[in-house]
């Protein structure tokens, strides 16, 4: 079955030979997702509105998330998006932030009596989460020693939902919509709150970054992200 791969090419006509920036991205409502044959998500929204505003070629691929990560850290005009900026990426990417905040909640299947309200209760368990993402690095810096990694996100669900794992983190905004949805899950405590950017290559061009930058401080300055993040039902930024 041909994998459903959409390839955008966004954005103002620009000189011959011009800089191409290429973004890859993941499936995590209400940040990026597919509808039909559309993308769609406040980060999404919010990139395609920015380079626009900064008039610089793209183009936007959805994959999964340790793909997705990898080329923006190993290829020179790749960047990637919805990224949570913590410690640990400091060091492996330019930014251009912020497009959200939000908090991460550690949630259980609903019914299966996993009583942890603490990060310290919550290593008796088994916790999963998706490779490379970074809620993996959050578990591993608070010391959880039982984590089962996953390819994606829907996949860790499915075990959490089937008793494979007993608990797993996700974005607050991502648990209200999976409980409107009908799924049988349950928060036990916020895990961590962090803010939401683009992270680019460390070898990204400065001068494309700084485009970008002032690209979306003009979305936060006239009031077009408030829109998008209202619309998708998040946190609005200060």
């Amino acid at each position: 079955m041909k994998r459903l791969a959409l390839l955008l090419l966004l954005g103002t006509a620009s000189a011959a030979g011009a800089e191409t920036v290429h973004f890859t991205t993941e499936e995590y409502p209400p940040y990026n997702f597919r509808e039909g044959n559309e993308y769609r998500g406040l980060g999404y929204e919010q990139v395609v509105a920015l380079m626009k505003e900064a008039g610089i070629d793209y183009t936007i691929e959805m994959m999964p998330w340790a793909r997705a990560l990898a080329l923006a850290e190993s290829e020179p005009l790749y960047c990637v998006f919805t990224t949570a900026h913590i410690a640990e990426r400091n060091k492996h990417f330019k930014w251009v932030e912020p497009l959200a905040i939000d908090r991460n909640v550690m949630v259980a299947r609903q019914g299966a009596g996993i009583k942890a309200l603490t990060i310290a209760e919550a290593r008796e368990y088994v916790v999963g989460t998706q490779r490379n993402d970074y809620t993996q690095q959050l578990l591993e810096r608070n010391g959880f020693p039982k984590v089962d990694l996953a390819t994606d996100l829907e996949l860790t669900l499915k075990k959490l939902l089937s008793g494979r794992i007993d608990m797993m983190p996700i974005s607050e905004r991502y648990y209200l919509q999976l409980r409107e949805e009908g799924h049988p899950i349950e928060k036990r405590f916020v895990l961590t709150e962090q803010q939401f950017s683009i992270a680019c290559n460390l070898d990204f061009p400065e001068d494309l970054l700084l485009k970008m930058q002032a690209g979306l401080d003009k979305l936060i300055a006239d009031g077009t992200q408030r829109k998008i993040l209202t619309k998708y039902g998040m946190q609005i930024l200060n």
